[in-house]
């Protein structure tokens, strides 16, 4: 069955283009409200928790899921700028019946979007996000006003929040010696990243962290980290640590500014939580490094690869009971620590690495060499079928004969937003770089 509202992670788009739009949210709030009011049955009134990053959209959007939940029967919680993993671990703290974040995680400001975790503190399953789109082209009604639901802000959520990502951080351990850029890319981590690595020990430079509605990843955060590698080098730092906007997503650097990806750093976490116990695998997606999965092989442990999105790596790491995923993008799994993919844990598992290890980043991933890799984003129509491109298939065909074993080629469409992304692995960047244009140039601007 085809996804007519939700993509890879929830709903988003351009703000004032459907369906970004508050009368389609408010819609939206009454029907998830709906299917939540029915799972729920006679345990009592459902009750969610709403949070968002930093984009100036999230206050309009904010109160159409509210009165949409009210609508529907629903009480809300209000926590204001939290990022995404933080409504995770909140909703199942509180015994909620569901977390809903409104973020549009890496996009610029212009862009927003709205996703659910469950009570247990993960991503919604497939089969509840067709419920809630079905609902949504259903009329939409009130409940009787003695029923209507409430809201309330949580006003603690910060150190809740807080004191949680220390407890991930092992107890005779701590940061103490250590100074530390954290770049909060101007989003929902600004006001908590900087005090949980403080609070810990470390010195800490913050950059990225004044936001005013408007430059969430603009120039900072993981999807711009060279802000973070020249905020290193300039304050002679031992390490930096760049989040983007919803703060899921992590990206490190050593002192001499070269930049760590998530295959790097899952690589890091799973190499140190061998020295305390059997590590059973390890699962990456189609856009892995090959590097990683020839690792991981050696040292024993297994590997799977997940389509591209961390929901679809928890759900092979579930199916195989595994504890460790990721991506090079820098969403990192540990379900020993956390329920979903979530920045500061995981900047906090490395950190746990090094100084139990006693040793750099770079040494840490001494073993690991990745393969080099070109990725090309570009920008289609709405809908665009790569595979009908007749063009775009021969020339993908035709570079993979030449690659034979020695690389891969990968394209899919992204999942947020109209692009299709082209990959290719070689021996060299060169031949890399050179195949993927290859490839792309068969592709008309959009």
């Amino acid at each position: 069955m085809g996804r007519k509202y939700f993509g890879t992670d929830g709903i988003r788009g351009l703000v004032g283009v459907a369906p970004i739009t508050p009368d389609f949210v408010m819609r939206l709030g009454y029907a998830a409200g709906k299917v939540l009011a029915k799972s729920t049955g006679s345990s009592g009134r459902p009750t969610v928790l709403i949070g968002k990053d930093t984009r100036i959209s999230g206050y309009m959007l904010e109160a159409a899921l509210e009165a949409g939940f009210a609508a529907a029967g629903v009480d809300v919680m209000l926590a204001g700028p939290m990022p995404t993993p933080a409504i995770a671990y909140l909703t199942r703290a509180l015994r909620l019946s569901a977390g809903v974040v409104i973020s549009a995680s890496h996009n610029p400001y212009q862009d927003n979007g709205i996703k659910f975790f469950s009570e247990h503190g993960t991503k919604l399953p497939d089969a509840v996000e067709y419920e809630i789109e079905a609902a949504i082209d259903e009329p939409m009604e009130c409940v009787e006003p003695q029923k209507l639901g409430r809201a309330k802000r949580l006003f603690d959520a910060q150190g809740r929040y807080i004191e949680f990502c220390k407890s991930s951080f092992p107890n005779e351990l701590d940061l103490k010696g250590l100074k530390i850029v954290v770049d909060c890319a101007h989003g929902a981590a600004y006001h908590i990243a900087p005090p949980v690595f403080h609070e810990l020990g470390a010195e800490v430079i913050s950059i990225g962290a004044t936001p005013d509605g408007y430059n969430i990843n603009a120039g900072f955060g993981a999807t711009a980290p060279q802000a973070l590698s020249a905020a290193v080098v300039e304050h002679k730092a031992d390490l930096g640590i760049a989040l983007d906007g919803d703060a899921d997503r992590l990206i490190m650097c050593d002192a001499a500014g070269r930049l760590y990806n998530g295959d790097e750093l899952l690589y890091v976490m799973v190499r140190d939580r061998m020295a305390t116990g059997p590590v059973a695998g390890a699962v990456g997606t189609l856009m892995t490094n090959m590097a990683l999965e020839v690792a991981f092989k050696e040292l024993g442990i297994g590997f799977a690869r997940a389509k591209v999105g961390d929901r679809y790596v928890l759900e092979v790491m579930q199916e195989k009971g595994w504890l460790f995923g990721g991506e090079g993008s820098g969403h990192l799994l540990a379900l020993d620590k956390h329920t979903t993919g979530d920045g500061i844990v995981s900047a906090l598992q490395v950190l746990s690495a090094l100084k139990r290890g006693g040793k750099s980043l770079a040494e840490c991933c001494g073993e690991l060499t990745l393969y080099p890799q070109t990725l090309i984003n570009l920008k289609v129509a709405p809908g665009f079928d790569w595979t009908r491109n007749a063009a775009m298939v021969a020339e993908k065909d035709a570079v993979e004969r030449e690659l034979g074993d020695a690389g891969r080629v990968l394209i899919r469409a992204s999942g947020t937003e109209p692009l299709i992304r082209v990959m290719v692995e070689a021996k060299n960047a060169q031949m890399a770089e050179s195949m993927a244009r290859r490839i792309a140039d068969k592709v008309a601007p959009a």
